[in-house]
């Protein structure tokens, strides 16, 4: 945005609110002053928050319309009696503070002084107890002495709505009667929007940037994935969040958040349908969808093969839906934690009186060097996600006589019911060995920068063999063999879920993985052929469909045979069809590229070797293998996520989560056609403050 330039920071001579460059036509005015709160909006910075009438505060102001009388040199001020003249002769200094201020600067500044710093310093009297009648200028009513302006307090009303949506804190959080007697200690004059107010506000910047989205998606060319993921909150109410992601003309991955939509009861599958395409419609995406990933919940399942259905019937080609990979990945390994959760939770308690006490973390860090057991930092991640779980049999398998030499120094405060006896220890370690690979495995996944199908599926696929050696291991105890059959059961039935045509494709796409990685039970030639069919349909001739249907009326006056131009377009259709061919051809059978590569920048580079294979390209890669981001899943960052989703209130779930993802996508904060500038706010206080510093330095 461009700004207008402001007008002098300093307080003018009379003591009037300074000159933001207000611009707006006297109809905005109006269709503002309907909407805001005219005891706390008053003036504005018509670049940074919607406008609204400005007041004059300073004195000698009249009521609006009145004019004002020339204030004379030789008059005084009725503020003069709370000053006292220096020494010097060149300074007034306040009887109540100290302050000074020069007898050059505006008598304002005394008036603005009183208000800021002594409210109510009328009722206090003359501090020098003179009685003497003081000349005065102007005759004005009491409580306008103490008004300040109100540009700063809309400001503090704007940073607290920045606040509650980066907090995801809900509206009634300034309801609290004490967080409003903090901002009146520092400004008596400050006035909070009511609840209700900022509720209205907040609906309406959510309205506002919902359309700023629309007309983002309207321009992708390209088509697009969508995945869902589903929570419930403190008032028992089902939400559904439904994201839309793409890969944009310059081969980056865009991602933005379409809704965060209530199920109504019963819950079911027909209600997320329902909901879902509602949804699709608002933002004109029936026809561009290309696949939605769920988080494997049979209602949800239910609602994605509804919706299949219904693109089959209008022959809509390609569509399909594939289940959350870090959802499945999560379940299998929490059946393989079951049989060690008594032992988890010992150690976790452990971890958690580490972290609380400063005294036990340090012994603990010296036992670990004097007994070469590692190194760590704290605080040690406790969380009983799956990054917790491993860490605590990490602790107990590589710090195990540290550990036990710590519970046993403090005996008394931890007891010694933290000790591991011999049997859980052996437990530890087996466990610990058995779920390295995973640990491995799921780094990568997180680490990993856009995370294909074709990736996601060689991951999972060397997840099964670790499953099924310990499974079929001769040496594997019961209770872990016992365990490892429940996991290979929900491996294999993922494996299942994305065994199709579909998923071969999307596969394939990724220059790293082709036909040689993909796992044999998807590396099946019905799957190759049914691929080849779908690119030469969908992507082979769209250049040319368009040459031939105009051409395909054209025939001869007698009505017999194809016009000869008829003829030239099916010729270039054969031709168009034959090098796409050759295309896919060439490109399979040139072995992948090293696994460090970034896919997109890798199909950037050669789009203009394979034109139209770069369209199928763009239109795959952008499948989604996870509904969420898999370190929401797998780590602590879950926990803050789940906290703040269970909290938020029905009235505000949709709008405040809603505009936080957002602002946190780039897109501007917007309150009906105008931006908020949080920025340029952030850099007008600074300067009113520096103004004010600059006042208030004792003169020399």
């Amino acid at each position: 945005m461009n700004f207008p330039r402001a007008a002098d920071h300093g307080i003018a001579a009379a003591g009037n609110v300074m000159d933001w460059g207000v611009s707006t036509t006297y109809n905005n005015h109006q269709s503002l002053k309907a909407d805001m709160d005219p005891k706390s909006v008053n003036v504005m910075n018509t670049t940074i928050i919607p406008q609204s009438d400005p007041i004059d505060i300073g004195l000698g102001s009249m009521e609006k319309g009145n004019s004002v009388k020339p204030r004379k040199k030789t008059m005084t001020s009725v503020y003069l009696k709370y000053f006292e003249t220096a020494l010097d002769g060149k300074s007034r200094r306040c009887k109540f503070c100290g302050q000074s201020y020069s007898m050059a600067t505006a008598t304002g500044n005394l008036g603005r002084h009183l208000s800021n710093r002594h409210p109510g310093y009328e009722k206090m009297g003359d501090s020098s107890n003179s009685h003497a009648p003081q000349p005065v200028t102007v005759a004005k009513k009491p409580q306008t002495l103490v008004k300040v302006p109100t540009m700063e307090l809309d400001h503090l009303n704007w940073l607290l709505i920045k606040w509650l949506l980066v907090a995801s804190l809900p509206t009634s959080t300034l309801a609290e009667k004490w967080l409003t007697n903090a901002f009146k200690f520092l400004n008596p004059s400050t006035e909070l929007w009511s609840g209700e107010k900022f509720q209205t506000v907040l609906r309406e910047v959510f309205k506002s940037m919902q359309e700023s989205v629309r007309l983002i998606v309207e321009q992708v060319s390209s088509k697009v994935s969508v995945t869902l993921d589903f929570w419930t909150s403190y008032e028992q109410i089902l939400y559904m969040s439904v994201t839309c992601q793409w890969i944009d003309e310059s081969w980056s991955f865009q991602k933005i958040l379409l809704d965060i939509s209530h199920i109504p009861s019963p819950c079911g599958g027909s209600e997320i349908y329902y909901v879902l395409l509602k949804v699709l419609r608002l933002y004109n995406l029936e026809t561009k969808i290309l696949c939605i990933t769920h988080d494997n919940s049979p209602n949800a399942l239910h609602a994605c093969h509804t919706l299949k259905g219904d693109m089959d019937s209008q022959k809509l080609d390609g569509f399909c839906y594939i289940p959350c990979a870090a959802h499945t990945l999560n379940s299998i390994i929490n059946d393989g934690l079951r049989t060690t959760k008594s032992v988890i939770l010992k150690i976790r308690e452990f971890v958690l009186e580490l972290n609380s006490s400063s005294e036990i973390s340090e012994d603990f860090v010296q036992f670990t060097a004097a007994y070469q057991e590692g190194n760590w930092n704290f605080p040690l991640d406790a969380s009983a996600r799956w990054s917790g779980s491993y860490q605590m049999l990490d602790i107990a398998c590589k710090a195990g006589k540290s550990m036990e030499t710590v519970i046993r120094k403090y005996d008394e405060q931890l007891g010694s019911r933290l000790l591991l006896n011999s049997a859980e220890k052996n437990v530890v370690n087996i466990m610990h060995k058995y779920l390295e690979p995973f640990y491995k495995t799921i780094n990568n996944i997180c680490k990993n920068k856009v995370l294909t199908i074709g990736m996601l599926l060689f991951f999972m696929d060397h997840i099964s063999d670790t499953i099924l050696a310990c499974k079929d291991s001769r040496q594997t105890p019961d209770w872990l063999k016992s365990a490892a059959e429940e996991m290979y059961i929900k491996a294999q039935n993922y494996s299942e879920q994305v065994c199709n045509a579909f998923t071969y494709m999307t596969a394939i796409l990724d220059p790293r993985i082709k036909v040689e990685l993909i796992p044999e039970y998807l590396n099946l030639e019905s799957n190759l052929e049914e691929s080849r069919n779908h690119f030469i349909r969908n992507y082979s001739t769209c250049y040319f469909s368009s040459i031939s249907n105009s051409y395909s009326n054209q025939v001869s006056e007698d009505g017999g045979t194809a016009s000869f131009a008829e003829e030239i377009a099916r010729k270039k259709r054969r031709a168009s069809i034959s090098s796409a061919t050759d295309e896919l051809t060439q490109y399979l059978s040139e072995a992948p590229v090293p696994m460090p590569t970034d896919v997109l920048d890798w199909w950037k580079v050669n789009s203009s070797r394979y034109p139209r294979l770069s369209l199928m390209a763009r239109d795959f890669l952008a499948v989604q293998s996870t509904a969420v981001l898999p370190e929401d899943i797998f780590s602590t960052k879950g926990d803050e996520i789940d906290r703040q989703r269970f909290s938020t209130p029905q009235y505000e779930t949709q709008a405040l989560h809603c505009v936080k993802s957002w602002m946190q996508n780039g897109i501007k904060l917007k309150y009906k056609t105008t931006e908020i500038d949080y920025e340029r706010m952030m850099e007008l206080a600074a300067a009113e403050s520096s103004s004010r510093s600059f006042e208030r330095k004792p003169k020399s």
